[in-house]
């Protein structure tokens, strides 16, 4: 009996460890905590290339593309039907964690991981972390890579698409409009901001009106690839005038960079309301919506000839 008592005692012990591991994970996972994670995860390899040369082992292969819109507005959300299907293929569970895997050698390659989180978290999962620091944190931490190719086992899913975390061109055109309140924060870097460049796909330079710049590179240190896991709430929330109840929109070229500022702001810093407009800039400048920041026909000219230096 006493072995019995004995043999259950130690379970229970080593469900709550685990539990308190899983739990203490939270948005941000190291190299190391994960290969402590005894959940068992699906990981997401989302790098367009470098899988086939090593990944980490039982990782399934889930390019960025799976998750983003076409050509002339990248930004845009896949049809739910189609990324339902495209989760069914790559075997996602919404009962099953999930960790994001980008590559990890640039501070921009985070924004794909966080695209992709905030497209799961809106589909339904709940159960979701990134890599921080990606493939290469991964490698330089000396931890085994494997050229096995996974062969994920198909699920049968009913995903619904939560507007919680979405602002959609509507809702951003009411906050341009002033009928609706909110804060618009440009997480491009400056150049973008000022109109001084565009993205190829963008009809126009230049932001949306009474948007704040927030550079998406604010939350990396200088040559770090990994974000900051430690955001000063009170700080940033001064920074851009954020009162409890705003409304807090992050945008810019294409939802990428956009999702590196809603993932540190929501996920992060713990902030309420905050959103990701994921077509942005291209998708918006496509209208005939209001723009700060515009540079007339020869400035803009000039700055396409000497990107923006003069």
């Amino acid at each position: 009996m006493q072995r019995i008592i004995l043999s259950i005692a130690t379970g229970l012990a080593a469900l709550v460890a685990t539990t308190a591991l899983a739990k203490d994970l939270g948005p941000l996972i190291t190299p190391a905590e994960l290969v402590q994670e005894a959940q068992g995860p699906l990981i997401l390899d989302i790098r367009a290339k470098g899988y086939e040369q090593g990944h980490i082992d039982g990782a399934v292969l889930a390019p960025y593309g799976l998750f983003r819109g076409p050509d002339n507005n990248p930004g845009a959300v896949p049809p739910v039907a189609d990324l339902e299907a495209t989760y069914e293929k790559l075997g996602l569970d919404p009962a099953r964690p999930v960790v994001i895997v980008s590559q990890g050698d640039t501070d921009t390659d985070f924004g794909a991981s966080a695209r992709v989180y905030w497209t799961l978290k809106s589909s339904g999962f709940s159960d979701l972390s990134i890599l921080n620091g990606g493939a290469t944190a991964w490698v330089n931490a000396g931890l085994p890579l494997s050229t096995d190719a996974v062969t994920p086992t198909a699920t049968d899913l009913d995903i619904t698409w939560n507007d919680t975390w979405t602002a959609d061109i509507a809702a951003v055109e009411r906050v341009v409009a002033g009928e609706d309140s909110g804060k618009l924060i440009d997480a491009r870097p400056p150049a973008f901001f000022e109109g001084k460049m565009a993205h190829e796909a963008a009809a126009r330079p230049g932001t949306l009106p009474g948007a704040q710049s927030l550079p998406y590179t604010e939350f990396f240190r200088p040559g770090a690839t990994a974000i900051g896991a430690d955001t000063d709430v009170a700080a940033l929330r001064a920074k851009l005038g954020i009162e409890p109840g705003d409304a807090v929109v992050s945008f810019c070229n294409t939802g990428h960079w956009a999702a590196t500022d809603w993932f540190a702001m929501s996920e992060l810093a713990g902030i309420e309301n905050v959103k990701l407009y994921p077509g942005s800039m291209v998708e918006y400048s496509q209208t005939d919506g209001d723009m700060q920041n515009q540079p007339g026909l020869l400035r803009n000219l000039l700055n396409q000839i000497t990107g923006g230096s003069l």
